[in-house]
């Protein structure tokens, strides 16, 4: 895993992925909204967008990209086909091939999702002095798929998936009041210990990203996370679809305090 650099700014980041630079994004540009990407054709777009509305804690739309276009309105000068670190795609609900640039393979009638990140508060978290394990260790974050159903759409339909950050459990609160305050990049945890109520089997196999110390003491937190689409398209099963590998991001050019709510924020 490369140095995450935590005051690149978002534009030079998209340079250097867009010139081959392989990487998960955690602790890069600090204080700039990080995205994950679904991008369908558009006979299942209406669908996947309503996946989106109807599950809004783990798939909180910021973007819509329409087809025929490639540059976020969250980035002056982006390419969504070539500005994230990792691309995954997909045929028929299967993986077949994982990508830097997927330019080649965009069709004409592909519609683009961009969809909030974690990884957007995690300086807001580690400026309360709740502990980041994965960027301490220079891993990806850890994320798991559950049994939480969501709601479908249509012919969407699929499992939440989660990230999971350990921490101290005085520091919990904290968590929670942080990070309830940004909603359109996941809010607050969706759980709080206890990973077997999830259906995670082994806290220490992740079904994407990778294992991080958990300390004596500490207790597991989850969020929801944006790798859910990736999850609906497994059950799913569209014909073609594209999107970022896990932990592998968009950076955007927003600030995160533009999407930070103080009044009413609730967990």
């Amino acid at each position: 895993m490369t140095q995450a650099n935590a005051a690149e700014a978002p534009s030079e980041a998209r340079r250097q992925f867009r010139q081959g630079l392989a990487t998960p994004t955690a602790g890069w540009s600090d204080g700039y909204t990080q995205a994950n990407l679904i991008a369908v054709t558009a006979d299942y777009a209406d669908e996947f967008i309503e996946f989106c509305r109807l599950n809004p804690k783990a798939c909180p739309v910021i973007d819509i990209i329409p087809a025929g276009r490639f540059e976020s309105a969250l980035a002056a000068g982006s390419d969504i086909r070539s500005d994230i670190p990792g691309y995954r795609v997909w045929e028929d609900g299967i993986l077949t091939a994982e990508l830097l640039d997927v330019s080649s393979l965009w069709r004409d009638d592909m519609v683009a999702v961009l969809i909030g990140c974690s990884f957007t508060f995690e300086a807001a978290l580690a400026s309360e002095g709740v502990p980041l394990r994965h960027v301490e260790m220079g891993r990806n974050v850890p994320m798991y798929r559950t049994n939480v159903q969501c709601i479908p759409a249509g012919r969407i339909h699929g499992t939440m998936v989660v990230s999971m950050r350990p921490m101290a459990p005085e520091l919990v609160d904290t968590a929670i009041r942080v990070t309830s305050q940004v909603p359109k990049v996941h809010g607050g945890p969706v759980h709080v210990g206890s990973p077997e109520e999830l259906g995670i089997a082994d806290i220490n196999r992740p079904d994407y990203g990778d294992t991080v110390e958990i300390r004596p003491g500490e207790v597991p937190v989850f969020w929801a996370c944006g790798v859910t689409p990736q999850s609906a398209v497994m059950a799913s099963r569209p014909p073609f679809a594209i999107s970022h590998a896990p932990g592998y991001m968009f950076i955007t050019d927003v600030p995160e305090s533009s999407y930070r709510e103080t009044a009413g924020a609730q967990p």
